[in-house]
């Protein structure tokens, strides 16, 4: 597969999704930071340090989404969203994967969740994964099942009470499948 992939936004802004690149790590933690402490979607109850989004988003594969050089209303480059792309499970079942996605909360909305979704499935069948599975998507975030859904996934499982959110919040989460062959 050739990188970067271009897209036109919704809005007009053209981006690029790539690998993350070692200097946006922080970036990309701070990000992903910001969505923990949102308290809606990621069951961390804490933002991550360094080593901690080491382990857990950069294990494997990461994209970023930023703007591209093809855009010239932004200078330099932004990220706009992330995701991670690794096994699921260990060995024999390492053919099923997991993925997790961030979008800046200023742009959600403008097709970067959907460029990204799209994106991960071409590059996770080109990778040799055979299927996607989510382990925790949150009942109460409508925008992320709305989008899987339209992207063939199916809900496989429903985990009651699975998160306790800081307003004392308890919530169910569902279990999303596609293959992928």
């Amino acid at each position: 597969m050739d990188f970067p992939f271009i897209q036109v936004l919704k809005n007009g802004i053209v981006v690029e999704l790539d690998y993350i690149h070692p200097q946006e790590q922080d970036v990309v933690r701070g990000l992903l930071n910001v969505v923990i402490v949102e308290d809606k979607t990621y069951p961390q109850k804490q933002p991550l340090s360094p080593a901690e989004f080491l382990a857990y988003w950069l294990s494997k594969d990461a994209f970023v989404v930023r703007t591209s050089v093809q855009d010239a209303t932004r200078k330099p480059k932004e990220i706009l969203g992330a995701f991670y792309l690794k096994p699921n499970f260990p060995g024999r079942c390492s053919h099923i994967c997991n993925a997790g996605f961030i979008v800046q909360p200023e742009l959600r909305g403008q097709g970067i969740g959907r460029f990204m979704g799209e994106a991960m499935l071409l590059i996770a069948a080109n990778l040799g994964y055979e299927a996607v599975m989510f382990n925790l998507v949150f009942e109460t975030n409508i925008p992320s099942i709305t989008l899987w859904q339209s992207l063939g996934f199916e809900i496989i499982g429903h985990i009651p009470r699975a998160a306790k959110l800081g307003d004392e919040q308890v919530i169910d989460a569902l279990m999303m499948y596609r293959a992928l062959r």
